[in-house]
């Protein structure tokens, strides 16, 4: 099974949706901030970033759910700079510091050769656009001078679903597998740790919208994602992220199918070791609840991370080349 995004470039139709999405640029709204502001001219808004795409690191990764990782790793493109501000985010020192992130700004064929050097040289099963929800014209214009130069694999689209209907829109046919968080049921808590005042609203529009256009998980007959949707949850402590609520709404209103991966690596860093009810890891009870309500709610598909996962999942990115193992080149 072929990615559909080669058909829409031999149709010219890849091309056509690049420069719609550039032209978006001259007066931002890619993301749900709506900020307005020409990137064109390199004009920064809320996520700090101008025209060209900042790539924070390259890598093949090997911590993704099993049917993204498989035993090669996702080609991973870990984006600079974010649309929210999450006080506990693990990849702070790339999402919330701009202007140590500004200078990783990188051109397109540039970033379309590290996409060939992961896929070829690295062997990796898929390419996977990390926190890409404001580079959504830099993302397909990536594509499109990546397809010449042989790319084949899926694409993965790693969110953390503050997404615009319309830039998701504009990707139909091209993303393959869409790997949204759900973060928060409650908009007030959103507002109140992320700086997001609409999430809750926003990421199930978003998260619906992925849904019509790949469907539930498909794997290939090596256990691979080929198409389809995986929601992350990540548990937070004292019930912040309003799992049930969450949740149920995942299997009432999108599929009773849907493959989850319920996380249960939080950790307190960033600001979050300075706010009362997020300075510590998730609870065996808290853990317990959410495990209990998957089998409530008839959910069956995904994954479920053990206790011991807090720590297992911090990268670096201050190391050289790879931001979760130094020994990697």
């Amino acid at each position: 099974m072929k990615p559909s995004y080669l058909k829409l470039f031999h149709s010219g139709e890849l091309k056509r949706r690049a420069e719609a999405l550039e032209m978006r640029l001259i007066s931002c709204d890619i993301c749900p901030r709506e900020c307005h502001i020409n990137r064109l001219e390199n004009e920064q808004g809320f996520c700090h970033s101008g025209y060209l795409p900042v790539v924070s690191a390259v890598c093949d990764h090997h911590g993704e759910e099993p049917v993204i990782s498989g035993d090669r790793g996702t080609g991973a493109i870990f984006f600079g700079n974010c649309n929210m501000r999450c006080v506990y985010c693990q990849n702070y020192q790339i999402s919330q510091d701009p202007f140590h992130q500004n200078s990783k700004e990188t051109d397109f064929y540039t970033l379309a050769q590290q996409m060939i050097y992961l896929q070829n040289e690295l062997g990796c099963h898929n390419i996977s656009f990390i926190s890409p929800s404001h580079f959504v014209p830099q993302l397909v214009r990536t594509i499109l001078e990546a397809v010449p130069m042989g790319l084949n694999v899926p694409i993965v689209y790693n969110t953390n679903a503050y997404d615009s209907i319309a830039s998701l829109q504009a990707l139909d046919g091209i993303v393959d597998i869409y790997l949204p968080d759900l973060r928060y049921a409650s908009d007030t808590i959103a507002l109140k740790y992320s700086c997001t005042a609409d999430y809750a609203k926003r990421a199930r529009q978003a998260i619906i919208e992925m849904h019509r256009q790949v469907g539930d998980l498909t794997l290939n007959s090596s256990g691979l994602a080929i198409k389809g949707m995986l929601v992350r949850h990540l548990i937070l402590p004292n019930r912040l992220a309003g799992s049930r609520n969450s949740l149920t709404w995942l299997s009432k209103e999108v599929s009773l199918n849907i493959t989850v991966s319920i996380m249960s690596q939080y950790y307190p860093t960033h600001l979050a070791s300075q706010i009362p009810r997020l300075r510590r890891k998730v609870s065996l009870a808290e853990y317990t609840s959410v495990v209990e309500l998957l089998d409530e709610l008839g959910l069956e598909n995904g994954w479920l991370q053990e206790m011991d996962a807090t720590e297992n999942y911090l990268p670096d990115f201050d190391l050289t080349g790879h931001p979760f193992s130094p020994e990697q080149p």
